[in-house]
Order: structure tokens, then sequence, then C-alpha cells
């Protein structure tokens, strides 16, 4: 997942600089996580190979992150449910929230603000998910 989403962020990138589209949708799109590719830059010749560079560097940093999450929350979960004798809404939404506050940690640019979003991000993404695996 991180892999495909750092990759199809600097395609888009480079299709957006490349047409010649303003930099107010770039801005809108990594406001808050400006400083999380501050080298990716369009693929021009006298960029390119420091482009692929960073590139490569923040998909293995993106994987990195969210194989974090993946263990993370299974970790949680498991332990919860362990700890509980039932896997329930609850230990999805408890361990999506300490998973996606820990996500926030690995930002460079983390605030508490950032850490409270990414905590409920984390609970409603997790609980929708255990809620909707009992309908499908």
């Amino acid at each position: 997942i991180g892999a495909i989403q750092a990759v199809s962020r600097e395609a888009y990138f480079t299709l957006v600089e490349g047409t010649g589209v303003d930099g107010s949708v770039r801005s809108e799109i990594t406001s808050g996580k400006k400083s999380r590719f501050p080298d990716l830059r369009g693929m021009c010749r006298e960029t390119s190979s420091k482009s692929l560079e960073a590139l490569v560097k923040n998909t293995g940093k993106e994987s990195l992150q969210w194989g974090l999450a993946a263990g993370m929350y299974w970790g949680l979960t498991h332990g919860l449910t362990e700890a509980h004798g039932t896997h329930d809404w609850k230990n999805s939404a408890v361990a999506g929230a300490i998973t996606g506050m820990a996500l926030a940690l690995t930002t460079d640019d983390s605030s508490h603000e950032q850490m409270v979003q990414s905590a409920i991000t984390g609970a409603a993404i997790s609980t929708t998910a255990h809620l909707l695996s009992g309908i499908f």
C-alpha cells in the first residue's frame, strides 16, 4: 500500500506539473504533509535522478509505516481478543485508535491535533471494517 501510494503520488504530481496546472492543486493535496516528500519534483531531465532517489526512499518509508500499522493493529486486536475472550467492535475501535495514533507519530511534523484525528480515523475505519465483515 505504501509503495503504491508513493508511486501514484509522484505520477500524479508529474502529470500536474507537466500539464501546467497551477500549484494550488498540489498545495491542497499536500497541505498538512508539506515536509513529508520535500525532494520529490517533476521528472524533468535535471531533477530525474534526484526525484527517483527520493521516490525510492519515500516508497520504503511508506511501506515500513504501513507494515508497522498492519502488525500493530493485528497484535493489538489479537491481544484484546485474548484478554476479553471475544472479538467485537470495541476491540477493533481501540486497536484502530492506538494504531492511528502511532502512525501519526511516524510523520515528521506530528501535532496533538494530527494524533487525535488519526486516532479517530483509525477507530472509525477499523470499527466499520469489523462491522462490515459480519455482513459480507
